[in-house]
């Protein structure tokens, strides 16, 4: 095997077992077997930029293409390592094309473009398909094969989208081909859409942090933030454990909450809650103060979590299993002084607590044994108090 064939197969052994598979949305409402086609004329305003880019930049038509197609497939998947199939002009089935889409500038994207369609196009002459069934990859890697100008057709039955750009009459022209069980005629516009977007975009600015612009349509955009929101309702003048109390009065024996074999009542929840939030104001929980709550997710913990939102108090959620250290951090900073737990949870509550002099820890089984009444506390909490505070690992905001 001479030296250039086996840098052939080299570089698609490693193109065809990396993993990971960039897969076609599926927008369809009714899945029905065969194909449809489309075209999108390219707007001559954004023809004109991209030619003209091209001439300043002496960047390959066919790269700025792949970038904007690129783009396309990574704000479809979400990743940043996409692979299309590439479509070479020399029959046979679509060759795999991996591509990175960095963060930066919408150059460095096509730079990284024409990387590497340069190394797909300097291998192309290897049998792909053969080796793919040598080392027994049953499937491609891409359900999106792209089509550079003048490339050939790509078989009908590889791959769920084509998108292929050509030239009509001078006219820049996008075809369409998928799978109807797959995509259907709106959605396959859509994908056309950010095309034409993401080409918009590059030709305009391509300097421009790509990450920064939507491919959104503008249309796109008001339907998302507006109209699957629903009709617009107004919020009532009422807190979330008032709004709960309104359906303990309409349903007190209707089951609110289930925790194994355990089940409590809008009614008994409310009771519970009730003489834990008296319990709370007895310890002389004032306006807006904090309230930890270090119990495992069960019955108990809806109970106590409602009874601080009743008793006017801010809700500070602890898991039990926290080091001593890191509890002990939370309550200081949130300048909490009362702690509702059960038993079971209070191991290294109790060595937190050991270092924060000042908090007083209320079992809510000692809570509910001290006899308070059920009945609603009614304590006013206007709707600007404050309500709950959260430390996060900055996952959550």
């Amino acid at each position: 095997m001479g030296t250039r064939e086996e840098a052939d197969r080299e570089f698609w052994r490693r193109a065809l077992t990396a993993g990971g598979v960039t897969a076609a949305p599926r927008w369809v409402r009714e899945p029905v077997p065969g194909t449809l086609e489309q075209e999108v004329e390219v707007p001559d305003d954004v023809a004109t930029s991209v030619r003209a880019l091209v001439r300043r930049s002496s960047l390959p038509l066919s790269s700025v293409l792949l970038a904007a197609h690129a783009k396309v497939l990574a704000a479809l998947s979400g990743e940043r390592e996409v692979v299309t199939g590439y479509t070479a002009g020399v029959g046979g089935e679509p060759l795999p094309c991996r591509l990175e889409v960095p963060p930066g500038s919408w150059r460095a994207l096509v730079s990284a473009a024409e990387h590497a369609e340069a190394e797909v196009l300097a291998h192309r002459e290897f049998p792909v398909a053969r080796l793919r069934r040598e080392l027994g990859v049953d499937e491609p890697s891409y359900e999106v094969v792209f089509g550079p100008m003048g490339a050939d057709e790509a078989h009908a039955d590889d791959g769920v989208l084509h998108v292929r750009w050509c030239d009509r009459g001078g006219r820049l022209v996008l075809r369409l081909r998928c799978r109807t069980d797959a995509l259907d005629a709106d959605g396959a516009m859509r994908i056309g859409g950010y095309h034409l977007k993401a080409l918009r975009l590059l030709a305009a600015g391509p300097d421009s942090d790509h990450t920064q612009q939507s491919l959104l349509s503008a249309g796109e955009v008001r339907e998302q933030l507006e109209g699957l929101a629903g009709p617009r309702r107004p919020l009532p003048d009422a807190r979330a454990h008032e709004l709960f109390e309104q359906r303990v009065r309409a349903h007190p024996h209707a089951v609110a909450a289930v925790h194994g074999e355990v089940e409590w009542t809008y009614g008994e929840l409310n009771a519970r809650a009730n003489r834990l939030a008296r319990a709370l104001l007895a310890r002389g929980l004032g306006r807006e103060g904090v309230v930890a709550v270090v119990t495992e997710r069960n019955l108990d913990w809806l109970a106590a979590t409602l009874a601080v939102f009743k008793a006017g108090g801010v809700y500070l959620p602890i898991e039990p299993h926290f080091p001593a250290g890191r509890i002990a951090a939370m309550l200081t900073r949130a300048d909490c002084r009362l702690v509702l737990t059960e038993s079971g949870s209070t191991e290294t509550l109790d060595e937190a607590l050991a270092t924060v002099p000042g908090v007083e820890k209320l079992p809510v089984g000692t809570a509910y044994a001290e006899g308070h009444a059920d009945d609603d506390p009614e304590v006013p909490v206007e709707a600007g108090r404050l309500a709950y505070i959260y430390f996060t690992s900055g996952s959550t905001g």
